[in-house]
């Protein structure tokens, strides 16, 4: 354990390729299994896991038993299901605290919700150790300005977006908020709702998209889709068609599942990229005309909105403390909407 409690949830966007920096482990004790301590049953099952590692992750609640929290004497019956959080951040002092402004919708002793711009990354990493959130939040929760790098804060991400996505984070703020927050995101059961522009018109208001989602096979920095579920993991994204401009389409996206560019690869698949999404073929005309003033109108979009076409508008969870229903909304960026506004124009005129 690091004095970073962990990223957790490689199940949104990491929008970088990077490796997962998070593990979680799910074990069954056998029918057969005689009592025995819970740590040295772990030590026992977890390659590479030492006693004291495990007694530490047990008492910051990272170890849970039949989704409950665990002490270090608790002897393993059969058939109990564990679950074991693992750190893989970087270290406290692989952190650099900087003085970022951070634009933050909600703040308690337990969690924050931020609204992140786009063209920031969540989480250092391979071409970015610094300018990330993790970099402004260990500023901003240190105590001592004055000696930061020695007062590093403990917080954890639960969930990450891309660098050019727009929108709603929670960060937990103590081991018992992120433990209990990284169980709903992966019961599934937090409500996230993004807003992206994309490519062509649909026949249906509503739609599903059902199709695993796991690393490409050959180009191991995007993703793919995999119909058949052979590879990756199960993803459902829910789709409803807010307003059509003839050659895109704005519509809400709700995640059931929530993998890595979940949204924009499903998007892909089912031959809608996202409005300037360049990894995922919606950086060039998709749908439209040969003529020369369409193609100079997209290339203006593109400049206004230099970016894949993607919010994070809507976050809901339960408070991990008082158990009460939280619920934030995040207006679009002025880039989004700018864009926005130059499709409806677009379309007044085609139609007049």
């Amino acid at each position: 354990m690091s004095d970073q409690l962990p990223v957790l949830e490689d199940e949104l966007e990491n929008g970088e390729g990077s490796e997962e920096l998070y593990e979680r482990v799910n074990l069954v004790v056998d029918k057969g299994q005689e009592p025995i301590r819970i740590d040295k049953f772990i030590q026992n099952r977890i390659e590479g896991a030492t006693r004291s590692k495990v007694q530490q992750a047990i008492e910051a609640g990272m170890v849970l038993v039949n989704d409950k929290p665990t002490k270090a004497n608790y002897k393993v019956r059969p058939l109990d299901r564990l679950i074991v959080y693992s750190n893989r951040s970087p270290e406290s002092n692989e952190i650099i605290p900087e003085n970022i402004p951070l634009n933050i919708v909600y703040e308690d002793e337990d969690v924050m919700v931020i609204n992140k711009p786009p063209g920031m990354v969540v989480h250092p990493g391979s071409g970015n150790p610094n300018g990330t959130l993790v970099n402004a939040l260990a500023y901003y929760l240190s105590e001592d300005k004055e000696n930061v790098v020695e007062t590093i804060p403990r917080f954890g991400l639960v969930h990450r977006i891309d660098k050019n996505t727009s929108g709603l984070l929670v960060i937990a703020k103590s081991e018992k908020a992120m433990t209990d927050l990284a169980k709903q995101f992966f019961d599934h059961t937090v409500n996230r709702r993004y807003m992206a522009l994309v490519w062509g018109d649909f026949e249906e208001d509503k739609g599903t998209v059902e199709a695993h989602v796991g690393r490409h096979q050959r180009l191991r920095k995007i993703m793919d889709v995999f119909p058949d579920g052979e590879h990756g993991k199960e993803a459902i994204t829910h789709y409803e068609v807010l307003e059509r401009f003839n050659y895109v389409t704005l519509i809400a996206c709700k995640l059931e599942t929530g993998r890595t560019h979940q949204i924009r690869v499903h998007m892909q698949h089912i031959r809608h990229p996202l409005f300037n999404d360049e990894t995922y073929g919606g950086d060039r005309i998709v749908k439209g005309t040969v003529y020369t003033k369409y193609k100079q109108f997209i290339d203006n979009c593109f400049e206004v909105m230099p970016r894949h076409a993607l919010h994070a508008q809507t976050l809901g969870f339960i408070h991990p403390k008082t158990r009460k229903p939280m619920l934030f909304e995040s207006e679009l960026p002025a880039d989004f909407t700018a864009v926005l506004e130059k499709w409806r124009r677009y379309k007044r005129r085609e139609e007049d």
